[in-house]
């Protein structure tokens, strides 16, 4: 084990300190080149973390969807999942937050971190109503570090190119619950999906 980093001093040697654009970018609050970022993105990544361990989940509307309130405040509603609650649960208990936003054909992501609430008030609720559907909650973010990130992870994974896009042949979704309780019916399951996602996407 000799070779491993245990130390920020380690980390330091090994990869020199940030310079330049990669700590001018980094601010304490949403600039209005930060805020239309965001107000373009249709896709985010939610990270939280709690006493039982991280969650990393993602969220995703029309582009827009996550709310630009002021220069420390986003509101993103939660819409309907399967109950896990892993992110509200986590927030509960500690509020930090980090949000990853992404935008399809953009190389550069936006991140935000900060500390989020719950809120239910039925007034702003229903101001994230999408399709006839109110959200339960709200989750409303206070921003405490925002900054861009580089495209060279999405270059390098090639992520928005449709070349690259080939069918990795992947189980189904059927399949590997079947897999883990032999009992389930997959035919079904993937057969009822389609219906069934129309009826609760919202």
């Amino acid at each position: 084990m000799a070779h491993i980093v245990t130390s920020e001093a380690e980390l330091e040697a090994l990869y020199g300190l940030p310079a330049g654009a990669a700590v001018i970018k980094e601010i304490g609050h949403i600039s209005d080149h930060y805020r239309a970022f965001v107000e373009a993105s249709p896709f985010v990544v939610v990270a939280t973390s709690g006493p039982d361990g991280l969650d990393c989940t993602p969220r995703g509307d029309p582009a827009g969807f996550v709310r630009v309130v002021d220069r420390q405040t986003v509101m993103m509603p939660d819409r309907r999942g399967n109950n896990r609650l892993d992110t509200l649960r986590n927030l509960v208990r500690d509020p930090r937050i980090a949000l990853l936003f992404l935008i399809p054909g953009e190389g550069r992501t936006l991140r935000i971190n900060g500390r989020a609430v719950i809120d239910t008030d039925p007034e702003l609720c229903a101001s994230f109503t999408m399709e006839g559907k109110v959200p339960r909650s709200v989750i409303v973010v206070t921003a405490e570090r925002v900054y861009t990130q580089c495209p060279k992870a999405l270059i390098r994974s090639k992520l928005w190119n449709p070349a690259a896009h080939a069918d990795p042949g992947l189980p189904s979704t059927g399949a590997m619950m079947q897999a883990l309780a032999a009992d389930f019916d997959a035919e079904a399951y993937e057969r009822e999906y389609p219906q069934r996602l129309k009826e609760t996407i919202y």
